[in-house]
């Protein structure tokens, strides 16, 4: 295939000129009916793209027992996959805005599943670290065109709603991972996290490719926003890069993904080593923030565009709080208090999944005009993958470092990488500060 037909296949939908037969009411049933799709195959196929891209991470301690990986081995593997996630989502957030994206979705989503498939029948470091590290790439092909959906098909004042649901994917991959992956692995062998992972991008992808659609314009129907500048997209996205408050809101947002990934990546490792509990037990306690960060990603959107004109500062000040003490109250209270552990897990699953939403996404999405959703998207993403990348890298190598073996019996100081991880979570709410007084741009 030619440079030219790659272009060609990538290409957004042309318009198509509006049928004045159809009738108002016709074309606004229509309307509602392709925005549903629109926003349920963007919600599930991005959930899809998370069960592909946590595999590995419940698979860490049978990886460790059969002596196939070490921790700082599984380390460099997870920060493949952020690192190179971290440069794809900057420039496949550039390329999204010039995209048809139900296509550019749907491959990324194909390869990831074929590269996790590939995973289960290796067993070499260095093939882990090149195939995890493709996935990345791939992976970032699943967030802009799924947000630049939500631009596209959904107005200012109704789009945090709709986009705190559609963060609610984010919940439903991790909780299907950290259900059914893990009763496969625990059941099956850790070869089968990775064949339960393709199964379901497989799924995801059938999803992408019957319901994304690209824009109104492309199924005869007006645009939702009318842009109201002549400037052409590389001028607008130029203008995301010189814009301090996107750079501000996309370290914030890097911390947080450091508290973030330290407990989905290594939450079940602490819990199993440090706790004394089952790879099941374990990975149900994780599974709980999976749950009940959808509610936080529902209430998100809602709660901002209902009770604070579609401002996002407050709610995500009140959380950022709620995010810090839960990690602090999960990894510091003593040995044998689980009832504890369960509501520490579901204060950081809502609280994280509010601020998904607001700092990863949305308030970049309200800062800059809608027809470059996909540079903010890319600005902020490449920031929080770093961020969550470096965190893998410290965070094995500081669990490591504080392992003792005596004889058979194996023991880990969990200390220092505790607090790396509390800290982390401290300093992006203190940063959220300094955007506070930044409003929403209107078209």
């Amino acid at each position: 295939m030619s440079i030219k037909q790659i272009i060609s296949f990538f290409a957004p939908e042309p318009p198509r000129a509006l049928d004045e037969q159809e009738l108002p009411e016709h074309r606004q049933v229509r309307m509602k009916m392709l925005r549903l799709q629109v926003f349920l195959s963007a919600t599930f196929g991005y959930g899809f793209y998370y069960v592909c891209r946590l595999s590995l991470n419940v698979i860490k301690k049978p990886l460790i027992d059969h002596h196939i990986l070490t921790e700082t081995q599984l380390g460099i593997v997870g920060s493949a996959l952020f690192f190179s996630y971290a440069v794809g989502k900057f420039v496949n957030g550039f390329l999204v805005d010039r995209s048809n994206i139900r296509r550019f979705m749907a491959l990324g989503l194909f390869v990831s599943a074929i590269i996790n498939l590939s995973m289960g029948f290796i067993d070499s470091f260095v093939l882990f670290v090149v195939l995890w590290g493709v996935n990345g790439w791939f992976q970032s092909m699943g967030a802009p065109p799924a947000i630049v959906s939500m631009s596209r098909w959904f107005n200012n004042k109704e789009r945090g709603t709709y986009y705190g649901f559609f963060s609610a994917s984010h919940n439903i991959g991790e909780a299907f991972t950290y259900i059914f992956t893990a009763l496969l692995v625990s059941y099956a062998g850790w070869q089968w996290g990775f064949v339960g992972a393709f199964i379901a991008g497989i799924l995801g992808v059938i999803i992408v490719l019957l319901w994304l659609h690209d824009s109104p314009e492309a199924k005869g129907l007006p645009p939702v926003m009318v842009s109201a500048t002549k400037k052409d997209i590389g001028k607008l996205q130029l203008e995301v890069l010189k814009t301090p408050a996107i750079w501000i809101l996309a370290i914030s947002s890097s911390l947080m993904y450091v508290s973030r990934y330290a407990i989905t990546s290594w939450g079940m490792l602490f819990l199993q080593e440090h706790r004394g509990y089952g790879a099941v037990h374990a990975s149900f306690i994780i599974s709980i923030s999976s749950i009940s960060g959808i509610f936080g990603n529902i209430f998100s959107g809602w709660v901002s565009d209902k009770f604070f004109n579609s401002s996002r500062n407050i709610p995500a000040f009140i959380f950022g709080v709620l995010n810090t003490l839960s990690i602090a109250l999960f990894l510091l209270i003593p040995i044998g208090y689980e009832w504890v552990e369960y509501i520490a897990m579901v204060v950081f699953g809502f609280s994280i999944g509010v601020l998904i939403c607001y700092l990863a996404g949305l308030m970049a999405v309200d800062i800059v005009p809608k027809r470059v959703s996909g540079a903010a998207i890319g600005v902020v993403g490449v920031a929080s993958y770093i961020g969550a990348g470096l965190q893998d890298i410290v965070s094995g190598m500081l669990i490591e470092s504080g392992k003792t073996v005596q004889g058979n019996v194996v023991n880990y100081n969990f200390a220092p990488v505790l607090f790396f991880w509390i800290g982390a979570a401290l300093l992006s709410v203190i940063l959220c500060l300094l955007i506070w007084n930044v409003k929403p741009k209107e078209e």
